[in-house]
């Protein structure tokens, strides 16, 4: 049984108090898959909003730059599996984002 801290004190839940988290947790693992691929597309955008002004009519995009963009909308069709979610999700010590495609192309 899991414990469960009413007015400071610890006791085993309920039989129903643990069916009702037994439930939630399951029903959070199934969701799981799709609270990852929405964080990844939430970190996609914001990287796609910070280079849009790269992509202005007055300014010349670079290949490597075209490509860095495409990739970052490809993620959806590329990263299927919550395997490959945890990969992009990735964090250093500091916090930074590890996975490769995140990088911004070396040439401007």
């Amino acid at each position: 049984m899991t414990k469960v801290m009413v007015n400071g004190v610890a006791r085993d839940m309920t039989v129903k108090e643990q069916a009702e988290y037994d439930a939630r947790q399951t029903e959070y693992q199934n969701n799981l898959p799709s609270l990852k691929l929405k964080q990844i597309k939430e970190i996609r955008l914001q990287k796609l909003m910070e280079s849009d002004y790269l992509a202005l009519s007055d300014v010349v995009l670079s290949d490597s730059w075209k490509d860095k963009r495409q990739s970052w909308r490809d993620i959806p069709q590329n990263f299927t599996t919550e395997e490959q979610y945890d990969l992009l999700l990735a964090r250093d010590s500091d916090g930074k984002l590890t996975h490769t495609i995140w990088e911004k192309p070396w040439v401007t």
